[in-house]
């Protein structure tokens, strides 16, 4: 990480992969997070989704190791990274640390496909126990936001059991943390 990729990183957002299941939620979520760039410095890191069940799946028919299953799982949140990119205006595929900074002050709003970054830091345990939940949270630290924003499927519970068992663990002392549903755009707002 460099200082200028600390300073230019306020919030991070995590969009799970579960919001894919309502496309107008999904695109909702989108269009704030686009708003919401033009004001404040973010990162959109995303989440796994169908790509990771698919990983979830094939493991689970197959037995895969942990570290063959973790570093697919890892490949699928760069799958889905590709997808917000695309279907996001104003956002720029970022791939490592020093890519951020330059992406939120050419006006962009970067979002993250993390599996070179966390290949060459290997920061976290290779475990179901580890969602893309801790790894945005390790990544919150790594690029020292102030806040990290974990949404959530429209409809799903906002509490701390909506994480995964090792989140307490990754989200770095100081870093405020909030969950919103993907249907809470005005929280979602308020969060950011």
């Amino acid at each position: 990480m460099s200082s200028g990729t600390a300073a230019a990183v306020e919030i991070v957002v995590k969009v799970g992969g579960g919001v894919l299941a309502d496309i107008g939620a999904f695109d909702r979520v989108l269009t704030a997070l686009g708003d919401a760039i033009r004001s404040r410095p973010l990162l959109i890191v995303p989440g796994g989704g169908p790509f990771a069940d698919a990983v979830r799946e094939v493991d689970r028919r197959l037995g895969l190791p942990d570290g063959a299953a973790h570093w697919m799982a890892v490949l699928a949140m760069d799958q889905y990274a590709h997808l917000i990119a695309a279907r996001m205006g104003g956002a720029a595929l970022v791939a490592e640390p020093n890519e951020i900074a330059a992406a939120i002050a050419a006006g962009h709003a970067p979002v993250l496909a993390p599996s070179r970054w966390l290949r060459a830091e290997d920061p976290l345990p290779h475990s179901w126990e580890v969602t893309s939940d801790s790894i945005a949270a390790w990544i919150a630290g790594r690029v020292g936001a102030r806040r990290l924003v974990l949404v959530k499927p429209a409809g799903a519970p906002v509490s701390g059991d909506s994480v995964d068992r090792f989140f307490p663990r990754a989200l770095p002392t100081g870093i405020a943390a909030s969950i919103v549903a993907a249907n809470q755009i005005d929280a979602l707002a308020a969060a950011l």
